[in-house]
């Protein structure tokens, strides 16, 4: 797993965003967010933006755990509750996996444990592996 670690240390996006990868294993991967300033919209919550970024750092994370590139193809989100503040987790869970394609699903939560927003992807596998 320092394999995918050290890849992901090259996502420039997420860094820009502070986002911390926390937990890599096969199918599965934990990021978090500390809220801050740049993260709020114009009405003062987290955008929606901030919140997918977390998610798809989590999807993309577990979804190349294994160690073959994938690429997302489709993603879907819904926001559940609004946020102003805190730290924001994102736990990506493997649902459906083959060799092409493979599903996620991303929970994100405030640090309550309270469901922010529900992720959903699904990657295509290419035929080549991390670099």
């Amino acid at each position: 797993m320092e394999k995918i670690r050290k890849f992901f240390k090259k996502d420039r996006f997420a860094a820009h965003n502070d986002i911390t990868l926390l937990d890599i294993r096969p199918g599965y991967a934990k990021a978090e967010l500390i809220i801050s300033g740049k993260h709020l919209n114009g009405v003062d919550i987290t955008h929606g933006g901030a919140i997918f970024t977390l998610a798809d750092l989590a999807f993309a994370v577990a979804s190349n755990s294994h160690g073959t590139v994938a690429v997302g193809v489709s993603a879907t989100i819904s926001y559940l509750k609004a946020t102003r503040k805190g730290i924001l987790t994102a736990e990506a869970r493997e649902v459906a996996f083959n060799p092409k394609l493979a599903t996620y699903q991303v929970d994100v939560r405030d640090e309550k444990g309270e469901m922010v927003a529900i992720f959903q992807g699904t990657v295509y596998r290419k035929k080549m592996n991390l670099s």
